[in-house]
């Protein structure tokens, strides 16, 4: 099912929240005395997730352009 050009963009805002939600919280728990490092760990493999999620959207976004 392909994704119109709107709700591509819908996705990017999403995951550009979801990203923005994940580095406060990285920022959070690293700051604390007692760091959790599974918890790290996984927080920011999930915000790298989310960061290849959104290059490939934006890039849906831009039109093929003929060499």
């Amino acid at each position: 099912m392909a994704m119109d050009q709107e709700e591509i963009r819908r996705r990017i805002i999403e995951l550009q929240v979801e990203h923005r939600d994940l580095d406060a919280a990285i920022d959070r728990l690293a700051a604390q005395l007692n760091i959790d490092d599974l918890t790290l760990r996984r927080m920011k493999k999930r915000k790298l997730q989310v960061k290849d999620a959104l290059a490939q959207f934006e890039m849906r976004l831009v039109p093929d352009i003929p060499a």
